[in-house]
């Protein structure tokens, strides 16, 4: 069965803005009383590459060469790996290091300032919409900057003019509109550097506009494909005119206050879709120059709403708890694993063939710190337990015989190339992929669980994993400073193999943390779920509480979170899309999982949520009905009392089954949906 995956935290310093999707270090920087960095300041341009030593001191000066020192600035603005800074666009910004040491503790962090130019801009691309400039059009253009060495420019802000403004217009945007017939030239200039395009102006010879909508009522959420075609007068096909669509919205009577209730967005095909937030009637305007034509469909509420109820819990309050997962054993009967977090080394197994009666049968210790993921393979023969903190500083993963799943035994330990600290694993059958120290993910054989074997390992450049899903030989990754990175490992058809995986494409987003694929069978569409985790949410109206200095210890503060699930469309993964999103304010998301068009997500203190997933995606799935379910597991006695954050959920035979770091797992179930009352 597979679920998500595991607890990921972050320094406070590196979370407001990181280049570095970056966990708490394998161990606590013992004797680190500063850091220095050598420069201490840096002057660069975009695209420019140069060497940052930062290093640990003790009270005596001396460099501390074991300390964990994690290093990141502004996303998106500058990326640091194997002791280089790369500047990714100008302006004045800060790099954190900083050192953990220990709960409770303060970390040591030190601020280098950076400042940042552009290299003089070499040439301007000028593009506009595939369409015919017929009067009473408008196209978009837009304008991209480059440099000499063919790097592009970053916010580039150009002049746009016209050369004559009674032929064609054109407003700041680069939205060009043509009045009469006639040649004009429209262009872009900024920094001295200019590009033109040229147009003849033609009268639009578009009659009318024949609109093919199939749907007449629909629920909010469901996404409508527009199709319109423009007609001349004698019934032939315009095909050259740009038709713009549009909407006018009347609510119904359970809307109070609309406004912007709805999305006309592209798909991946570049045909237009249109999805509603709110119920009501919408007329949807297709029009070309001054012919246009109107569609009325009713959308109504969806309700997708059920009960959720506590059926079961494996209390956990001594220690934080991380990750869980869930298997069925040879021996038939149904059992759980789940991590601890902070809880020197210790991971607990549950009887859950119960779910109304949980039952705790044993517990493996292993040298660590902290266990952030386990896993178990699908055929239930073996398990993984990730490490960080181990005593030697030497981490790796510890592989479990299952052969007595009430009672697991230590098969093996593997450390090959895995020495960083191994936050995320993801197990098939045959092999383990291991994520080492945020670095890259190593492959491993299992076949034989007593003698594991290295087999392979990716490692991206510029990048810092930090978790990664294996579906059909693909392996998705989560990976700060470059986005969601997609690698051929078995598949074949983009020419990798497990022994050597080959990169298919990578989506530039800013998220680098958790990620789910998922196939939906009515679409055929297959969907990344890409899971944002802010552990500081500095600089939004409600700020959250500094969870830091009492994080994983008993009593406390309620831990607070940000951030969101994104929607990419990756049905085609040469040509991806974010389409949606999964998104609550006041919450940050964590683990998810998908299964048969139900999103479980782990919401930290926003609770488990259960929402529904069916059909097409387009837009927020908070502000379409969409959720079925919402649990927030407070707990009198848990370790920070009555402070829900949920770690992981996913669902189990009928069930949802969910981690809280404060109070252990819990097990639920969703009731059915009441039978509607005439």
């Amino acid at each position: 069965m597979n679920v998500a995956r595991s607890l990921r935290f972050v320094t406070t310093a590196i979370v407001m803005a990181s280049a570095l999707s970056t966990a708490l270090p394998a161990q606590y920087a013992q004797g680190v009383v500063k850091i220095v960095a050598e420069p201490s300041r840096l002057t660069l341009k975009a695209g420019e590459t140069v060497p940052l030593k930062v290093t640990a001191l003790d009270k005596d000066g001396k460099e501390v060469a074991d300390a964990m020192v994690r290093v990141g600035g502004p996303r998106g603005a500058v990326q640091y790996a194997d002791g280089k800074l790369t500047a990714l666009k100008a302006g004045s910004f800060t790099v954190v290091a900083s050192a953990f040491l220990g709960r409770g503790i303060e970390a040591i962090t030190l601020d280098i300032p950076v400042i940042v130019s552009w290299p003089a801009l070499a040439t301007i691309e000028l593009t506009g919409e595939a369409a015919r400039l017929y009067t009473g059009t408008m196209l978009a253009h837009t304008a991209k900057g480059s440099h000499a060495d063919g790097s592009p420019r970053v916010g580039l802000t150009v002049t746009w003019r016209t050369s004559d403004a009674s032929v064609a217009t054109v407003d700041r945007f680069g939205n060009v509109t043509a009045l009469k017939p006639g040649a004009v030239s429209i262009s872009a200039e900024a920094e001295g550097v200019s590009a033109q395009k040229r147009y003849t102006v033609v009268a639009s010879p578009v009659a009318r506009i024949e609109a093919t909508i199939k749907e007449t009522s629909v629920s909010t959420g469901d996404v409508v494909h527009l199709a319109a075609a423009a007609k001349r007068a004698n019934g032939e096909t315009v095909s050259d005119a740009k038709i713009d669509w549009s909407y006018l919205y009347t609510p119904d009577d359970t809307t109070v206050a609309p406004g912007g209730p709805a999305i006309i967005d592209r798909a991946p095909d570049g045909m237009p879709i249109f999805a509603a937030n709110a119920p009501g009637r919408f007329t949807l305007v297709a029009q070309s120059g001054t012919a246009l034509s109107r569609t009325v469909i009713d959308v109504k509420p969806r309700d997708v709403r059920r009960k959720i109820t506590v059926t079961g819990r494996g209390t956990i309050n001594t220690t934080a708890t991380s990750d869980l997962w869930p298997w069925t054993g040879k021996d038939g009967r149904d059992y759980c694993i789940v991590g601890t977090w902070g809880g020197d080394g210790y991971a607990i197994i549950f009887d859950i063939t119960d779910l109304n009666n949980i039952v705790k049968t044993d517990s493996v210790k292993v040298d660590a710190r902290t266990i952030n993921d386990v896993t178990i393979s699908p055929d239930g023969r073996y398990g993984v337990i990730t490490r960080e903190g181990a005593s030697n500083r030497v981490n790796g993963v510890v592989i479990l015989d299952l052969a007595t799943p009430a009672h697991p035994k230590i098969a093996s330990t593997f450390d090959k190339e895995l020495t960083g600290g191994v936050h995320n694993a993801f197990a098939t059958n045959d092999y383990l992929f291991a994520i080492s120290g945020g670095e890259k993910y190593v492959i491993i054989d299992v076949k034989d669980i007593y003698a594991p074997k290295y087999v392979s390992e990716y490692k991206h450049p510029g990048a810092r994993i930090h978790d990664l899903w294996v579906r059909d030989g693909i392996a998705y990754s989560a990976q700060g400073g470059a986005g969601t990175v997609i690698v051929d490992v078995g598949n074949g058809k983009w020419g990798g193999t497990i022994q050597k995986p080959k990169l298919i494409n990578v989506f530039p987003i800013n998220s680098g943390h958790e990620i789910y694929p998922y196939v939906q069978k009515s679409t055929g569409k297959t969907y990344l779920f890409i899971g944002d985790e802010e552990m500081n949410r500095a600089g939004r109206v409600w700020e959250g509480t500094n969870y830091f200095a009492s994080l994983g210890q008993s009593g406390g503060i309620a831990q607070t979170s940000g951030g969101y699930v994104h929607i990419v469309d990756a049905t085609d993964p040469m040509n991806m899309k974010k389409v949606g999103r999964y998104h609550l304010e006041d919450y940050g998301a964590h683990d998810i999982i998908v299964e048969d068009d139900i999103l479980y997500q782990a919401y930290y203190d926003g609770g488990v949520r259960v929402v529904d997933v069916s059909g097409e995606l387009l837009g927020n799935l908070a502000n379409q009905n969409r959720e079925i379910a919402v649990f927030k597991s407070f707990d009198p006695k848990g370790l920070t009392s009555n402070a829900s954050f949920v770690m992981n959920a996913m669902p189990w035979k009928g069930r949802v089954l969910f981690t809280d770091f404060n109070s252990g797992l819990w097990a639920a179930k969703l009731e059915p949906k009441p039978a509607v009352t005439p």
